[in-house]
């Protein structure tokens, strides 16, 4: 029994803590730094969520690379807003801002290294043309000594390979095209993704203060009801008080004039 015991208290213990608010921040600040970092590319998954792990024990928090995933990818479908809101009370995902700032400066790296991507391959492209363009002078100059010089075979593998040659040049930019349309692609679905969930969030805030509006509009007009069943309610109120002071001074009246009448009888009659 005590040993059933013990195992009860220490599958209680195995249970995942809770994130805080504050912990989700630093969580969310260890992602952002991780992917400012030089190799953060080349890293891959599970490096990554372990050295984000290892930023969150540094600063007191001990998580496990799964739980951070799992934490993130949590915080990620809220802010895309397949969990935008919750239905009991209306609340919003209380770190858009984090979120919101964390992906954005990955848009900024991503047009950053697109930019650096199209530089490179222009750079590479303008250090092939004269290279390209010697090997087809010299192979030009060789095929003419080779005219005077040689017979026709020799001068047919030559021109086989510098068309080789201009043909590994043509394939290398089409593939530095390729790559760069690539970034393009995955740029501008990122930035209308980040425009969609900017969108959206904008819609629900702006339908969140339309409900509040009709709700202060409703509140408005049910006090201003009770307001006036309030002064219904005074008035006749004062009303009946009003007539029962009447109904008391009539018979007072009624009394003193009995009075009277009884005294001016006796009066009379000891006269």
């Amino acid at each position: 029994m005590m040993e059933a015991g013990g195992a009860g208290v220490g599958g209680r213990d195995e249970r995942v803590p809770q994130w805080g608010a504050q912990e989700t921040r630093e969580l969310i600040a260890a992602r952002g730094e991780v992917e400012r970092e030089a190799d953060a590319a080349r890293r891959s998954a599970k490096t990554m969520w372990e050295a984000v792990a290892a930023r969150l024990r540094e600063r007191g928090y001990r998580r496990t690379a799964d739980q951070c995933k799992c934490k993130w990818k949590n915080l990620v479908n809220r802010y895309k807003g397949k969990e935008t809101s919750d239905p009991e009370n209306g609340r919003q995902c209380p770190f858009f801002e984090e979120l919101h700032a964390v992906f954005t400066e990955r848009a900024r790296n991503m047009r950053r290294q697109l930019l650096e991507s199209e530089s490179g391959a222009s750079v590479q492209r303008k250090l092939k043309r004269p290279s390209g363009g010697r090997s087809s002078g010299e192979s030009d100059d060789e095929n003419d000594g080779g005219e005077e010089s040689e017979d026709e075979k020799p001068m047919h593998s030559r021109k086989r390979k510098a068309d080789e040659k201009k043909q590994q040049s043509q394939r290398m930019t089409e593939k530095s095209r390729t790559g760069t349309s690539s970034i393009h692609e995955l740029l501008h679905d990122f930035l209308a993704q980040q425009q969609r969930i900017d969108i959206q969030w904008q819609e629900t805030m702006a339908r969140r203060a339309q409900e509040r509006v009709v709700f202060e509009q409703e509140w408005r007009q049910s006090m201003q009801k009770l307001e006036q069943e309030r002064l219904m309610l005074e008035h006749s109120w004062i009303q009946r008080e009003e007539q029962r002071r009447m109904r008391e001074e009539a018979r007072a009246e009624k009394r003193d004039a009995l009075l009277t009448t009884l005294l001016n009888k006796l009066l009379q009659e000891d006269l």
